[in-house]
């Protein structure tokens, strides 16, 4: 026998927070390495600043490096790469195919210090391990007042 809905079930409030609730989880965009309804996903990224250079880490399973893009424009790093893998197997008469692809862009401001003409990229074992050494800092120096 079929439920028949209250009116509880449908006051104003309730049907607004369940709402929002589920507009949240459909748009969270803040879960790296998960994919979204759109097939979009986003790599999740280790930043480390060493004494010479800032260090950056992306986790890129599946893609292969002619597949990357990395830019630097105006002390923008631009990411940009997609994945499309597919993965068959046989077994006990069955054939299981699983297909996974999605496009991704991650974007960073850096800090003044970075050099924008000393960067390396390097992709090895499904990392993505970025290089910027940091420019030479002048020091402090007294400017003379003149009166």
């Amino acid at each position: 026998m079929a439920r028949l809905p209250s009116i509880r079930d449908h006051e104003p409030s309730s049907l607004l927070r369940q709402f929002s609730s589920e507009i949240e989880r459909l748009f969270d965009q803040d879960r790296p390495g998960i994919p979204s309804l759109s097939g979009q996903w986003s790599p999740a990224v280790d930043i480390r600043e060493e004494p010479e250079e800032y260090v950056i880490e992306a986790e890129v399973p599946g893609i292969d490096p002619k597949d990357l893009e990395v830019t630097l424009e105006n002390g923008v790093l631009t990411l940009r790469g997609q994945r499309q893998e597919e993965n068959e197997s046989e077994r006990n008469g069955f054939r299981h195919v699983e297909r996974s692809y999605g496009a991704f862009v991650r974007r960073f401001t850096l800090p003044e210090a970075a050099s924008d003409e000393d960067v390396e990229a390097r992709a090895d074992k499904g990392v993505l391990k970025l290089r910027i050494k940091k420019k030479e800092q002048g020091g402090q120096r007294r400017i003379e007042v003149q009166g």
